[in-house]
């Protein structure tokens, strides 16, 4: 199976995204990390806000140009704000919707030139909450049920010329919980899968040829309480 060659990663200083860039670099390829906060691991990257659509299309090309070309692209940046639509303040919701959303659109948007070149495969980061809806999570929800919108619209339009795979997964052993009330953390006896486990699924997906994809992949722990 071929390597995955320059791999940009949005969120890849934390969680699945640090997880993927561990990944990356074990199998021979070049992580490429777009992040507000500077990852640990010595690789090129870009400290930047994926909600400042000017700024993440700017620092994608930067790095791709420094790199030399992308060869796949991981989005796994994402937020939360946790409540009833009446209680998060607007700008707090909002912000949900345009880092995981809009900030995904324009990742890929100034990466598609690289990928139509490389033949390339990006893969998107939904959720079971981007199938699912549930209470005091409409922020979430909308941002990844609109991922979901995204890239079954980008598989059809990119068809042939970029592969397109959408990841689905379920809740992990991340700092992603970290910082919210009580009410919104998982139980201490939660199922929750381990962010390097769903890191090889995204390698397996990126490293397809030309030409094969895998066009969705659901990865949660065996007893996940939010699949189906």
């Amino acid at each position: 199976m071929n390597g995955p060659g320059n791999v940009l990663i949005t969120g890849g200083a934390s969680g699945l995204g640090a997880a993927v860039v561990d990944a990356v670099i074990s199998a021979g390829g070049t992580p490429l990390v777009l992040d507000r906060e500077v990852p640990s691991a010595p690789v090129k990257h870009a400290q930047v806000d994926l909600a400042d659509r000017r700024a993440a299309e700017r620092a994608v090309r930067e790095v791709a140009d420094t790199a030399g070309g992308l060869d796949g692209v991981f989005t796994a940046a994402g937020i939360d704000a946790c409540g009833s639509l009446q209680s998060v303040p607007a700008e707090d919701w909002e912000r949900v919707v345009e880092v995981n959303l809009l900030g995904t659109a324009a990742v890929v948007r100034a990466a598609l030139p690289y990928l139509e070149e490389s033949r390339g495969t990006v893969v998107t980061c939904s959720s079971t909450l981007g199938l699912k809806g549930l209470p005091d999570a409409s922020a979430y929800c909308a941002s990844k049920f609109g991922v979901v919108g995204l890239s079954r619209a980008l598989a059809a339009e990119l068809s042939g010329r970029v592969g397109v795979t959408m990841l689905v997964p379920g809740g992990m052993h991340t700092a992603f919980f970290e910082g919210r009330p009580e009410q919104y953390k998982p139980p201490q006896d939660a199922k929750l899968n381990r962010p390097e486990h769903v890191a090889e699924a995204v390698l397996f997906a990126l490293r397809q040829p030309a030409g094969c994809e895998v066009r969705e992949l659901v990865v949660c722990h065996s007893e996940e309480s939010s699949w189906p």
